[in-house]
């Protein structure tokens, strides 16, 4: 998405919570309609961010259920008035548990119910970008990673980073189902498709193709 190709969509990363989770703005370049995704906390840097770039949210969007994806989320929807789209259900019961996460963790967190669960199948709307959703379990029950093919570009939440995967450590965690997923969903991509993770820098299909230790 190069200012040479005249964009039509574009994204800005504001780091968030102690766990610097990669909360995105994504808008249309013409109409400045967009969506934040994943406001795991932080909500005054997050407006400072919409306020900066001239974003008009349409929309919140998870990508699971984590706290510092989406521990923010309830506050920001009040403040913005917009509906939630996603996670997929499977992650409700992480969305319940946000405030005795937010306990444990040391920082405020609000459950929430989105406005609309989403399944692979399903299609997502971002101020006129339509973004394929990929279901993706294994960090977490109810992952989903959200792919444009016009700018080839991908939402990758915590399903693949630049060199590693996801942790599937958690009592509900599943290292073979997240593999599977990577591999049978995210590496039939091209290699040029582009993504931002849920944490950390981003990087290409490509690049993990070849590098990720984790998907030899």
């Amino acid at each position: 998405m190069s200012e040479d190709k005249q964009p039509t969509m574009k994204a800005a990363v504001i780091q968030v919570t102690p766990f610097q989770q990669n909360c995105t703005l994504i808008w249309d370049t013409k109409t400045n309609l967009g969506a934040v995704i994943d406001p795991g906390g932080d909500l005054e840097q997050i407006n400072h961010a919409i306020s900066e770039v001239g974003i008009k949210p349409e929309k919140i969007v998870l990508t699971h259920g984590h706290i510092d994806h989406a521990g923010g989320a309830a506050d920001l929807k009040a403040q913005l008035k917009v509906q939630i789209e996603g996670p997929h259900k499977a992650d409700e019961f992480l969305l319940n548990g946000l405030e005795e996460q937010g306990r444990e963790y040391g920082f405020a967190a609000k459950n929430v119910t989105p406005d609309r669960w989403m399944d692979e199948g399903d299609k997502l709307t971002i101020g006129g970008h339509d973004f394929e959703i990929a279901h993706c379990p294994g960090h977490s029950p109810g992952s989903l990673v959200f792919i444009n093919h016009a700018h080839k570009f991908i939402l990758m939440g915590d399903v693949l980073f630049q060199g590693s995967i996801g942790r599937t450590d958690f009592e509900y965690g599943d290292h073979d189902a997240l593999i599977n997923a990577i591999k049978t969903k995210l590496l039939k991509l091209d290699d040029d498709y582009a993504f931002i993770p849920g944490h950390g820098p981003g990087s290409t299909i490509g690049m993990e193709r070849q590098n990720n230790p984790f998907l030899k």
